[in-house]
Parts: C-alpha cells; structure tokens; sequence
C-alpha cells in the first residue's frame, strides 16, 4: 500500500508539474511590427512565462481568423476600438475587474470610459494615432493636404499608389473624402462611393498593410496609405516622405489589448496585461512603434524626436480626426459588397 500511495504521490507531484508548466505560457495574437521583441523577453525574464505570438494585418482578418479557428487558442489579442465593439458583441471577450490588473490606475483618464469599453472591462488600452497617407516629395511637391492625392491623384502619382488593405479604414477615409456618413444606408450614396472607388482603383499599384511601410521607404510606391506611426518609421528610412493630415478628414484610432473569452492561460493574459500598463513598457512599445500611449507616466521614458514627429503633430488647421464606426449588420454587408467587388 505504501509502495502504491508513493507511486501515486509521485504520479501527482509529476502532474502539477506538468500543470504548472503548461500554465506558464502565454499565446497573444498581435498585429505585426508592432510591439518589440526585447518587451516580450523582458516579461518572460521577470514572470517565467514563455510568450508565443502570430501576427494579422488588419482587424478584419483578426475577426475571420479566430471565428475560423474558434476561441482557445489565444489569451489576448490588440484589435482597434471598432472592432473590440464587434468581438464583444460576437461573444469572444471575457471580462476582468481593475481589481486584478495593479496597474489598472495607470491609465489615462480619457482613455478610462471610452464607448467600445466603458470602464475597461475587456481591455486595457494599448496604443493610439492616425490613418491618413503620406507621399514622396522627390516624386510630388504640389499640394498634398487632399486625399485627391489617393482618390484623384495626379499624373506623376498614378500607378505608384499602395492601399491598405484594410476594409474598415479604407472604406472609412473614402467616406470621409466624399462627405457621406460612414454607416449610409443611402444606396445612391454608397453607389457613388463605389463608383468612385472603381475609377481610383485604376491609379493605385498595390493593397498592402504589412508591406505599406516597405513599399514607401524603398520608393516601389511614391504614396501610400499608412498609420502614422509606421510612416514616422518610413520617413526614417527615406527622409524624402511627408505625412499628410488632408482637408477632408483622416482617421483616428485606438487599440486595446484585451482579454479573449476561454483564454487558456488567463492569469498569463492578466499579468501581461498589467505589465504593458507599467510607464516603462508602455514607453517601450512606443518608441518601437511611433504611436503615443494610453499610460500615465510614460513621459521621461519616451525617445525625444516623438515630442515634434510631424507624424503625431497635426498642423493647427487640421480637422479633428474621425473615428471608425461599427455599422448594423444589414447595412455593414453593403459595405462589404464594396470591398469585395474592390478587390476583384
């Protein structure tokens, strides 16, 4: 009997080890270029968890890949406002209280209650900033405060254009340079916003979001739909790039780590969630990636050319930035109708 409970012992103890092995781990589903390596090696040196990540270009994919690989699989993932909207309502985030996130009181009080997630109850913010374009001013030196430059572009532009390949925010900024509501339901207004799409189609090269920096820094395109922090980066490599903020509006953003219902390591999920809330790490991604953080504090960490980056300074007579709208189902599938046949 002794020899039978010692086995058993030995059985159990092998078993939490296992346990306790497999808890240690920590899947994340992020967008690529996006958070820096070093960051993840930090959080696995101080917590003993190792970090395992796969990448997306875009939300629409994020969505379309976890409905078609089903919840489980990750513990977080970085989607943009709108789309945290459409996850919640799809039933794929789990909840959390600022109770188990130390850091909870590290963020920044407009970034606190903000209508994809009041409160913060899915989601700690991650970080924010713009989609407009930027253009090669070797190539071009008019005017390019217009997303003509995109829409209606120039001779010395056309067929050198890059996309991105993202429905939401190009169909967004399209809306916005025509001055139609983003979720119309107006059909002669979305056949005009088609139309219109069609007829630029024809100027631009290419439909790229992880290549969109590439593309612009070595000169295979001379504009080029981008986020502003990856343009920041671009201009890094080709000084010759400006970002623009037109006259018809561009878009802001705002993404979010948050919490993926049935997460297999959830206290994982929690602790990393918690670490990018600490000023330090949150500074970190934001002088990898150019963005500007949700987090208290981060000031003294930050890079000092991101304080006059003209990427994160609108000039004074820029508009307001537009945020992306999530649209009723019925009418989000004419949206969709468009995209497709742009793709086409």
């Amino acid at each position: 009997m002794r020899k039978f409970t010692t086995m058993l012992g030995a059985v159990a103890l092998s078993m939490s080890f296992a346990q306790s092995a497999m808890a240690e781990k920590l899947t994340i589903y992020h967008w690529f270029e996006y958070i820096p390596q070093e960051l993840l090696n930090k959080f696995t040196a101080e917590t003993g968890i190792e970090v395992v990540m796969d990448t997306y270009d875009s939300n629409e994919a994020l969505l379309a890949n976890l409905k078609a690989t089903g919840m489980g699989n990750y513990d977080v993932a970085v989607p943009g406002d709108y789309m945290v909207n459409i996850m919640r309502d799809e039933g794929m985030l789990d909840t959390f209280t600022p109770s188990e996130l130390s850091n909870f009181s590290n963020i920044q009080d407009q970034w606190l209650n903000v209508s994809f997630d009041m409160g913060r109850q899915n989601s700690v913010p991650y970080q924010w900033g713009s989609t407009s374009f930027m253009v090669d001013r070797e190539v071009y030196s008019g005017d390019i405060r217009t997303a003509d430059i995109i829409f209606n572009p120039p001779a010395e532009l056309k067929g050198k254009i890059n996309i991105l390949d993202t429905a939401g925010e190009t169909l967004a900024f399209a809306s916005l340079y025509m001055g139609i509501p983003q979720c119309s339901n107006d059909r002669s207004e979305l056949k005009k916003l088609s139309a219109m799409l069609q007829e630029a189609k024809v100027n631009w090269a290419s439909f790229n979001s992880d290549g969109a920096k590439d593309v612009l820094a070595s000169g295979d395109a001379a504009a080029g739909m981008i986020w502003n922090g990856f343009g920041a980066k671009a201009r890094a490599e080709r000084a010759s790039l400006e970002y623009s903020y037109p006259k018809e509006g561009y878009l802001v953003w705002a993404d979010s780590v948050v919490l993926l219902k049935d997460a297999p390591n959830r206290d994982a999920a929690l602790k990393f969630m918690d670490f990018l809330l600490e000023p330090e790490n949150a500074a970190a991604v934001t002088n990898y990636a150019r963005y500007t953080a949700g987090v208290k504090g981060v000031e003294e960490f930050l890079d000092a050319e991101l304080v006059t980056s003209p990427e994160n300074n609108p000039p004074a007579d820029a508009p307001a930035g537009t945020f992306v709208e999530v649209c009723a189902p019925e009418t989000q599938a004419l949206y969709d109708a468009i995209w497709t046949q742009l793709k086409k």
